[in-house]
């Protein structure tokens, strides 16, 4: 089963597409994982590790995918 990360920090274009993308994934083929980093300061790091250079953002098996533009993750830091 492929591991799906979902990066977002809760603004309303995030929700949206924490809606119509990440709850649409198959749940039989992936695993998501949805992660509030306004929440979660501590998974920045691994969210930049992973190549998320903006929310939301998702990231399956290493490879990451930006959706629209909601806020960069230098914003989130503060």
């Amino acid at each position: 089963m492929k591991t799906a990360t979902f990066y977002h920090a809760g603004c309303p274009v995030c929700v949206e597409a924490e809606r119509r993308i990440a709850d649409s994934l198959d749940p039989g083929r992936f695993r998501v994982e949805v992660v509030h980093l306004g929440e979660r300061k501590d998974r920045i790091g691994e969210a930049e590790k992973a190549g998320v250079k903006s929310v939301p953002a998702l990231v399956v098996d290493g490879a990451a995918f930006h959706i629209n533009f909601g806020a960069p993750l230098s914003a989130l830091k503060g």
